[in-house]
């Protein structure tokens, strides 16, 4: 029986226990399935030229890990980590294993993005974080995970708990590697220094000889165990080819081994066996750190997420049992003991007691909450025992509304990070043509091929891709893990940058400014038989702020008895109409009921709502609103910083100008209706300004909708969470400027990390091209240009607003 080559992996086997396969007419010989699924792959990619470009060389058959694939699709795991979208689609975060540097982010964004099915693939470089959104109908979660395997890495989903685990898991690894590295380095430098010692002092050949093999011998595990990370991400590397950072520090390194054997044997030259270790060792040292660097940084959204109760004691029939969150319904009773984290929405049914709500708000101060308030995930119960009764599911509620806002915030990435990696996408193999350049300028130049060589290695081990691609994640990560310690979320990390941009801010009145609970504070009745129940019922139907005041007023008063309505309509930002007990109700602003010929004479500077009945005024209530805690001092330190604060509002002239007056805003629109306020924010923007929107994200979700960035106060609120681009979980106005300030921070760290990335690889490589850095040196540098990135990135920690 003849033998016949593998058409992947060119190793000869039997014609009969071959697969054949018909590819373009052609028939195709695989040794194996896996052999047989990568060329397909690669050929579905555009990636075949690979064989080309392999020659005769033979490979190791393809492995594809199979027995664990069927757990991606099982109910169970589903039900865990899918997250079920509303549009159909499923989602889920997944951990990549393997990735090295941007370039290793490019080729799974590149692979995925081509995979039929898939439609969004984002890769966070900092914490190897992907964002996978699929079409489950086309393609299932096994099928991504073999593709992400099949180009040479594996991925998991990703739990914080577990997240963990793995982490210690690699960083063993890591001080295995860098405990041989740095052995054989210490030990191989006093050889070293002996040799340094006797070309000064004479040395004998023979002495010499036994030397260098002593060098060879520790050298030689450093290269291939310490710096096997390497040679595996530069394998995969140009499996799709692709050249990144590995590739360079594995060329280099093992250029100078090879030549330092040769100089060895043969006795010619010196050997470069020290350089070697300090090329390994300095780099894995260096890539260790920024690995712990970057753990740091996502250590405060891993604590919120990762802290979370797997279990709640749901009360039914008076017995208490354990119930898996997952499981728990609206309208259950929870109870929670003091020191228990809140993990599902509610309001408290019984007892009273204070709550840690500091890693939601950033403030300290305990908030006290008895029968009746609401209770949010995320906050912790300080003392005594309630039940409260669940008004969400956990899927639902605020801590898990959070957490998936900051997956989506760490994912998404500014267009300056885009453009970083698309730099450092093309800088590997600029580098190596620069050192094959240099290599055959100095050869021709000198003749000298030992020099020629260890000067290209040095060119080669400097040039760092790493430090590009670093500076925006490392940096918009840590400003967005700050950001929530202050109770600011950041729904996308560009939009730190967006916001460091911007020259306006424009704020809503009622709900931003002041607190957006306005309370009654004089009523005026036209006719003494007026049943104020009319004005409990019609506000009863609306959720503006003037409706809920005058709401409340009625029931303080005890007209809280509903009577019979029908055809109530809702005017946006003007009032009501109904009929009621069979008469016709207007009730609203002053403009509004002027708008149906009820004329009303006030001079006042409060707000106004006002009852008609059958074309009668009837009732005047008046209205006012508190400022919001601070909304002066941080309008004062926001025009501070050069932009321009304009007050926008739908209540009356005199009622805006007082308010304006109190905070210190020049610029107000009142009588604004909400696509009066959308139309001016346009008109802004046509005179090319970059605009913030502060409203309640209620009935300001238009004009929001047309701001570059949209602050919802919120408070956690859906709606809020659903318009804005930043949410205040904290609803106090300093928190805008706090935003602000560290946005402005953080835009001014990437750019310093840009400059000094691009600064560092101006300047070294032409000195290394030159002859001025050798190879040990050139790793040293390469190393701290990644750790000056990481370092200046963490400063934003110490920074204060």
């Amino acid at each position: 029986m003849s033998k016949i080559k593998c058409d992947h992996c060119h190793l000869e086997f039997d014609e009969k226990v071959m697969i054949e396969d018909e590819i373009d007419g052609e028939k195709r010989y695989f040794c194996c399935k896996g052999c047989q699924g990568v060329y397909h792959l690669l050929r579905s990619e555009g990636l075949d030229s690979f064989y080309d470009k392999l020659g005769d060389t033979k490979l190791t058959p393809a492995q594809q890990k199979k027995e664990d694939l069927e757990k991606f699709d099982l109910e169970g795991f589903t039900k865990k980590y899918v997250k079920k979208r509303s549009d159909g689609l499923n989602e889920i975060y997944l951990i990549i294993e393997g990735i090295h540097c941007s370039a290793c982010v490019w080729l799974n964004e590149k692979v995925l993005h081509k995979t039929p099915g898939i439609i969004e693939a984002s890769i966070n470089y900092t914490n190897n974080k992907a964002k996978i959104v699929w079409d489950p109908e086309e393609i299932k979660l096994s099928k991504i995970i073999e593709t992400i395997r099949s180009i040479g890495y594996n991925a998991y989903p990703y739990d914080p708990k577990l997240q963990e685990e793995r982490a210690v898991k690699t960083r063993r690894d890591y001080y295995a590697r860098i405990l041989l590295a740095v052995f054989a380095t210490m030990n191989i430098m006093w050889i070293a220094i002996a040799k340094y010692v006797g070309f000064f002092t004479g040395m004998r050949g023979d002495v010499k000889q036994i030397l260098d093999i002593a060098e060879f011998a520790l050298a030689t595990p450093t290269l291939f165990y310490s710096g096997w990370v390497f040679f595996k991400g530069a394998y995969y590397g140009l499996k799709n080819r692709f050249i990144n950072m590995d590739f360079l520090v594995a060329t280099g390194a093992l250029l100078t081994y090879i030549y330092s054997i040769y100089a060895m044997v043969t006795r010619s030259g010196e050997v470069y066996f020290d350089s070697v270790t300090m090329i390994i060792t300095f780099v894995l040292v260096g890539k260790y750190l920024e690995v712990l660097s970057k753990k740091q940084a996502v250590d405060t959204i891993d604590s919120l997420l990762g802290s979370v109760p797997t279990e709640v004691v749901v009360v039914k029939n008076n017995e208490k049992s354990l119930v898996s969150v997952e499981n728990v319904e609206v309208g259950d009773t929870i109870e929670i003991k003091a020191g228990d984290k809140v993990v599902i929405d509610g309001v408290i049914i019984s007892g009273e007691g204070s709550f840690d709500e500091s890693s939601l708000t950033g403030e300290s101060e305990p908030v006290y909450k008895k029968e009746g308030d609401e209770v949010l995930s995320g906050s912790i119960l300080l003392d005594s025992v309630i039940r409260y009764k669940a008004t969400k599911d956990f899927s639902t509620s605020l801590l898990s509304n959070i957490a998936d806002l900051l997956e989506d915030s760490i994912a998404k990435k500014p267009k300056l990070e885009q453009l970083a990696n698309q730099i450092s996408g093309y800088f590997s193999l600029i580098i190596l043509t620069l050192a094959v350049l240099t290599f055959a300028g100095w050869f021709w130049y000198t003749a000298e091929f030992e020099k020629s060589l260890i000067i290209a290695v040095s060119v080669i081990v400097i040039a760092c891709p790493c430090a590009l691609g670093l500076a925006t994640p490392m940096a918009t990560l840590v400003g967005i893990s700050e950001a929530l310690k202050k109770g600011v979320l950041f729904k996308e990390a560009s939009f730190l940058e967006t916001m460091s941009k911007a020259d306006t801010l424009v704020l809503d009145k009622t709900g931003t400014i002041t607190k957006g609970k306005p309370s009654v504070v004089g009523v005026e009745l036209f006719d003494p038989q007026f049943d104020q129940n009319i004005a409990y019922t019609l506000t009863e139907h609306s959720n503006h702020p003037i409706s809920k005041g005058v709401w409340e007023y009625c029931k303080a008063k005890g007209y809280e008895r509903l009577l019979p309505i029908k055809d109530i309509k809702e005017i946006k930002a003007k009032g009501l109409e109904a009929v009621i007990e069979g008469k016709k109700i207007i009730a609203g602003s002053i403009h509004f009921l002027q708008e149906h010929g009820i004329e009303i004479a006030y001079e006042g500077e409060n707000s106004l709502f006002a009852i008609a009945v059958d074309g009668k005024l009837m009732a005047l209530y008046e209205l006012s609103d508190k400022l919001r805690e601070g909304a002066a001092e941080a309008i004062a330190k926001i025009k501070e910083m050069g932009l321009d604060v304009w007050m926008l509002t739908g209540d009356n002239e005199k009622t805006a100008q007082k308010v304006a007056k109190l905070v210190g805003i020049e610029h107000v629109k009142a009588k604004l209706l909400p696509q009066d306020k959308s139309a001016f924010i346009e008109k802004l923007h046509s005179e090319g300004r970059v605009v913030i929107m502060a409203g309640d994200g209620i009935n300001d979700a238009i004009a929001l909708a047309c701001s570059d960035i949209a602050i919802a106060m919120g408070s956690g609120a859906d709606i809020a969470m659903s318009v804005s681009d930043v949410v205040l979980l904290d609803e106090k106005p300093m928190k805008i400027y706090e935003s602000l300030r560290l946005s402005r921070r953080v835009f001014l760290a990437v750019k310093e990390n840009l400059a000094l990335s691009l600064l560092y690889n101006v300047v070294t490589i032409p000195l290394a091209m030159l002859g001025y850095i050798n190879p040990l040196f050139a790793a040293l540098f390469m190393s701290l240009s990644s750790l000056t990135v990481v370092g200046n990135s963490m400063r934003i920690k110490f920074f204060k607003v």
